[in-house]
């Protein structure tokens, strides 16, 4: 309804005063407002009416997020003009705590960004989708309210004492935990150089994870006192390390049957297993460990969040953990299969070099345990506990490739080029790329090197030189992920502290873990992803393998056949976690 008088201003008090009084609130979501616009000298013109607007949080009617303590939420909230005319909307919001809470929009392809202050204008009938995202650090429920103003496409709305409209929501990792003598290094384009810890060491946005390295005990003092920017020699580096920070994650379903992660913003068509989608990630701080079932429907938002297991080390809470940047190599990589059965040479971790293959997976174990002990070559102190990588320790990995901070959101990389490029080197030369993503190739070799950009750095969780190589290809990754206790051919004398391996109770793999899926742990959950292999493990071979061999198909997401007695196909991968 609209009306038009022009009267003389000795009259306006008595007109308002009686437009007021017609006006009424018009269902649960409606505003009856009025506008007093000056049109010339001793002349107004009124226009009055009431406008409406539906508003839905997941597809539900609601003005309320209610996020519990020490959790994440994310919300879809639909607002609709349900106007025959455009109108301006703003959303605003009020937190029933003091407390800090993280909140903001997230403004990606799929969702639009908050209104302002001033709101928006939307069209007679036509809606708009937001997503929200709530971080309560709190040991505390926290309800969010929302509350919608309405007016004329013309009129500017404003904020009331104690509102607030929604930022951009800012994801930020763990700050990398460096232990003594670890040197935070970044790439310069031609060498890795010295890191300014405080600035452009990493950016996880953009596929850009921390690095850092430990150096030869005659060239350390040179570079811990070197300047910002010192390039370090590759010949001074024994290892080379990548901090997955603590996440949690969920995996989206079009359809609530198959979930193979959202299109997102980086699939051209909708997932499938050959190409599977976006993994949601959000990082969260040590207090933050959710225990939903990690699966929700893409149109709704996700409120069963999973912390990784890998981010729990016995009874610690981690704000993440470090993984060698390469298959492990030995300090004498010369020699036969990169150092072979013995406790004698020390682990490397480095590209361009053969990896450490054919040694009994107890010794394997001894030689990254030793690591941190007194006078180790590495500099490491008692602070950090180095060990073979859990197989949750590896899918902590591939979940974050899989990503919009791993190579799925990598702009460089479409279609099948997302997956994580072989290693085909029949040499099982370290941190080596076929340059596309083609498992299937036999013409084996070192095709390109980790540092040339795209062909080399395409065998990255990265697609960048920044992420972590040998997951594809390469030796298989031999993990601590154990069947029911037994030793197998590992040459454990007994069984390792509960706290380095990962215990699985079943061959089936929606029941591996005393009859339960997995979650967090690349079994179930992304099996058969990129048209690699499934979950295998049995009494005869209970040691998993994982990432695939140079000449086989299995690849970045599949967990390996078995632990074979050809142990020449197997390289230890390392991580690393505060003790």
């Amino acid at each position: 309804m609209k009306k038009t008088f022009h009267i003389k201003v000795s009259k306006i008090y008595f007109l308002v005063a009686l437009i007021i009084s017609m006006l009424c609130f018009v269902g649960y979501f409606s505003y009856a407002l009025f506008t007093v616009t000056k049109e010339k000298k001793n002349a107004i013109s009124i226009v009055a009416g009431t406008l409406y607007y539906q508003l839905t949080i997941d597809q539900e009617a609601s003005n309320e997020l209610v996020i519990p303590a020490n959790s994440n939420r994310s919300f879809v909230i639909t607002l609709k003009n349900t106007n025959t005319r455009n109108a301006r909307y703003q959303i605003s919001y009020q937190k029933n705590t003091t407390e800090e809470v993280k909140i903001g929009y997230i403004a990606d392809c799929e969702y639009e960004v908050m209104p302002e202050e001033k709101g928006v204008n939307i069209e007679a009938g036509q809606s708009k989708n937001y997503k929200v995202m709530v971080t309560n650090n709190t040991n505390n429920e926290v309800v969010v309210s929302l509350k919608v103003k309405v007016g004329f496409e013309y009129n500017d709305l404003y904020l009331e004492e104690n509102e607030q409209v929604f930022s951009e929501y800012k994801d930020i990792p763990n700050a990398p935990e460096l232990d003594d003598n670890m040197i935070a290094v970044t790439y310069d384009g031609t060498n890795w150089v010295k890191a300014d810890i405080n600035n452009n060491w990493y950016n996880y946005k953009e596929q850009q994870w921390a690095n850092a390295v430990t150096v030869s005990a005659t060239t350390r003092t040179k570079y811990q006192t070197a300047s910002i920017g010192t390039p370090i020699l590759m010949n001074d580096i024994e290892t080379m390390w990548v901090w997955i920070p603590r996440y949690s994650y969920a995996i989206g379903s079009g359809d609530g049957e198959n979930y193979y992660g959202k299109k997102g913003c980086y699939l051209e068509e909708s997932p499938t297993l050959s190409l599977p989608g976006e993994i949601d990630i959000v990082f969260v701080d040590t207090n933050i460990k959710e225990r939903g079932n990690a699966k929700y429907v893409t149109n709704q938002g996700i409120k069963n969040w999973y912390t990784p297991d890998a981010f729990t080390f016995d009874d610690e809470e981690l704000s993440g953990i470090w993984v060698g940047k390469f298959e492990t190599s030995s300090s004498d990589p010369s020699a036969s299969y990169g150092g072979g059965t013995t406790t004698n040479l020390d682990i490397m971790i480095k590209p361009n070099v053969t990896s450490w293959r054919y040694n009994q997976l107890a010794k394997n174990f001894s030689n990254a345990l030793k690591m941190n002990d007194n006078g180790n070559r590495y500099g490491f102190t008692d602070k950090i506990d180095t060990h073979i990588m859990k197989n949750s320790e590896w899918g902590a990995v591939v979940y974050l490739s899989q990503s919009q901070y791993g190579k799925l959101g990598n702009s460089n990389y479409i279609g099948t080029n997302k997956e994580v490029y072989p290693n085909k080197s029949d040499q099982f030369i370290t941190g080596c790329s076929y340059g596309e993503a083609n498992k299937d190739a036999t013409d084996y070799g070192c095709h390109y090197t980790y540092d040339i950009n795209i062909t080399g750095t395409g065998a990255s969780t990265t697609g960048t030189i920044f992420g972590v190589y040998d997951m594809s290809g390469g030796a298989w990754d031999i993990v601590m992920g154990n069947y029911n206790n037994l030793l197998g051919t590992s040459f454990f004398e007994k069984m390792p502290e509960g706290k380095y391996y990962n215990l699985y109770t079943s061959r089936i793999e929606k029941e591996a873990c005393n009859g339960q899926e997995c979650l967090s742990h690349a079994i179930s959950e992304t099996s058969r992803w990129y048209n690699n292999g499934p979950f295998q493990i049995s009494e005869q071979y209970p040691w998993i393998l994982r990432g695939g061999y140079y000449m086989e198909r299995i690849g970045v997401y599949s967990i390996a056949e078995t632990q074979s007695a050809n142990t020449d196909r197997y390289a230890p991968r390392l991580a690393m976690t505060k003790n």
